[in-house]
């Protein structure tokens, strides 16, 4: 089923929460684009993003309509679902750092709000699907992984995960509370697929990164790392910078999520890992330093202490999605930042003084 055929079945519009934030308004456009009516659902707590629902109204006038309201509202979030075809929950607290500061407030956002959001859709009673944004760090900190260093990387030690990545059949182990309050949203997603029939699909993922993304140190740290790095500013590892992640561009991202909708009746509940794979795996010394080499000029790299939970690798096993989702190819990391830092450079007023490497490795 395309997403055209679903746009003939009619039912209302698209409900995505956190519709402002940077996948939420990559799926919202893409959805916009294919002739979807698109609701979207943001507080825009988040600095910057209020640009991005600018921007989605710009581009698709009469298709993007929004509320402005929290996700722990749940009498607004109920509204908001009742009239809705299909939700995409992406709507977050999305930093380890800040759950631990108020955990609280990340157990009302994170586990609550995802509460109500089921909740709401089981008493609607008419099978809405839902796609859920859920995180690695369902799989806790991986500490009995053994890795060996490879110059300014991790390897595990063993064959398998080194050749594949981590796969849904790893154990859950909830870290911190942000991983607590994720984890278990993931759960009750995946719950009421098996005890309500409501149909759900849960997408664990790693970095992804791209165009829309206002990164923090805290949240979005490629986009950070390339924010900082154009305006010329220090960047702080926490750790020693030979952590792996995959990273992954948010349009293939988006297509996940997309096509985990349009297979919503055979994939639901059910979870998959979603990342860049082992083919776009790299370790945070040498994502800074490729983008040392597209602005041409050292950076001024910092050092601090680890962080709770943080992990010294994460590469998703993405063999499952990749076949029950039939996803296609990544988008390489090295274009895929090149592109990034060439839209933030522009976004942000920089575009004249990006250097030419820069832009001749973005338009490959």
């Amino acid at each position: 089923m395309s997403t055209d055929d679903l746009v003939e079945r009619g039912g209302g519009p698209v409900l995505i929460t956190g519709g402002a934030g940077f996948i939420g308004c990559n799926i919202a456009d893409c959805l916009a684009g294919e002739g979807h009516e698109v609701l979207v659902y943001d507080s825009l707590s988040r600095p910057g993003v209020e640009t991005n629902l600018a921007w989605l109204k710009e581009r698709h006038p009469g298709r993007i309509s929004s509320i402005v309201a929290d996700i722990r509202d749940e009498d607004e979030l109920a509204r908001a679902a009742r009239e809705a075809k299909a939700v995409f929950h992406m709507a977050a607290q999305v930093a380890v750092t800040t759950s631990l500061a108020d955990p609280r407030e990340d157990f009302q956002i994170n586990l609550q709000g995802t509460f109500n959001l089921l909740d709401a859709l089981r008493l609607k009673g008419d099978r809405t699907p839902l796609v859920f944004a859920s995180t690695n760090k369902v799989y806790g900190d991986l500490g009995d992984i053994d890795f060996r260093l490879e110059g300014e990387r991790y390897v595990p030690a063993d064959a398998g995960v080194a050749a594949h990545g981590i796969s849904e059949q790893r154990p859950l182990d909830f870290h911190t509370p942000y991983g607590c309050s994720k984890g278990a949203a993931d759960q009750y997603v995946l719950d009421y697929a098996r005890s309500f029939q409501v149909p759900t699909a849960v997408i664990r993922m790693s970095c992804i990164y791209g165009r829309r993304q206002m990164g923090t140190e805290d949240q979005g740290w490629v986009a950070h790392f390339l924010i900082r790095a154009l305006e010329g500013e220090p960047i702080t590892l926490y750790g020693d910078g030979n952590q792996v992640r995959d990273i992954l561009d948010v349009s293939n991202a988006v297509e996940a999520y997309l096509n985990a909708w349009q297979r919503i009746e055979r994939i639901s509940g059910r979870a998959f890992n979603l990342g860049g794979g082992p083919a776009n795996a790299v370790s945070l010394r040498e994502l800074l330093g490729y983008m040392s080499q597209l602005l041409g000029r050292d950076i001024d790299v910092r050092f601090s202490d680890w962080r709770a939970g943080d992990q010294r690798y994460f590469v998703a096993d993405t063999r499952l999605a990749r076949r029950e989702l039939e996803l296609s190819g990544s988008i390489p990391w090295k274009q895929g930042v090149a592109e990034l830092a060439r839209w933030l450079a522009q976004h942000r007023g920089l575009e004249p003084a990006a250097p030419p490497v820069l832009l001749a490795e973005a338009a490959q």
